[in-house]
């Protein structure tokens, strides 16, 4: 980010100021130079997703599994969701090891999911697409969380399906047919 920002700062004004010469003088001046730091600053960000695509996996050796291992942990804890994030990001680190590469190629599947989408097929909140439902990876993440749903939360507080989440937090007008758990 901060490598873009700098080519932003700097290349741009740059470019600017130099169409503002006259034309004899930008002429001369060789157009491939104006452009090489915002270049090379957009080929790194778009480098290092390459080995995430699904037809990259190169499991081979152990270092290039190593380093796909801990892009896609990252990817799972680093999505800007907390929820998705921490959930996961736990689900990830505990399964990939025993992941061949099949179950790789669903796992980067489901990561290239949006993150409300996502969130709301995991929770029960939409049904998902077929596609979606039928990849191991998110039924085994899905299984997790309607588990942890089941063990933790009063049934009252969940949303009926195709209807959003009760939102907000009300402890203190909590009455005698207040549930004993959750949020409402």
């Amino acid at each position: 980010m901060a490598n873009l920002r700098r080519a932003l700062l700097f290349t741009i004004p740059r470019i600017l100021n130099s169409s503002n010469r006259s034309s004899v003088a930008t002429s001369t001046l060789p157009s491939h130079n104006l452009y090489r730091p915002l270049a090379g600053t957009f080929s790194r960000f778009l480098s290092s997703n390459e080995a995430l695509s699904q037809n990259n996996i190169d499991l081979s050796n152990e270092e290039s599994k190593r380093r796909l291992f801990n892009r896609l942990i990252y990817r799972s804890k680093q999505r800007g969701y907390l929820e998705l994030d921490l959930v996961l990001g736990k689900w990830v680190e505990e399964h990939i090891q025993s992941m061949d590469e099949n179950g790789i190629k669903s796992l980067v599947h489901v990561l290239d999911l949006e993150n409300p989408d996502l969130w709301k097929w995991l929770t029960g909140q939409e049904q998902p697409p077929d596609a979606i439902s039928t990849n191991p990876v998110f039924s085994a993440v899905r299984e997790k969380v309607m588990n942890n749903l089941d063990k933790h939360a009063s049934p009252e507080t969940r949303a009926v399906p195709g209807k959003p989440w009760v939102r907000g937090w009300d402890d203190i007008k909590r009455g005698r047919d207040a549930p004993i758990a959750g949020n409402q």
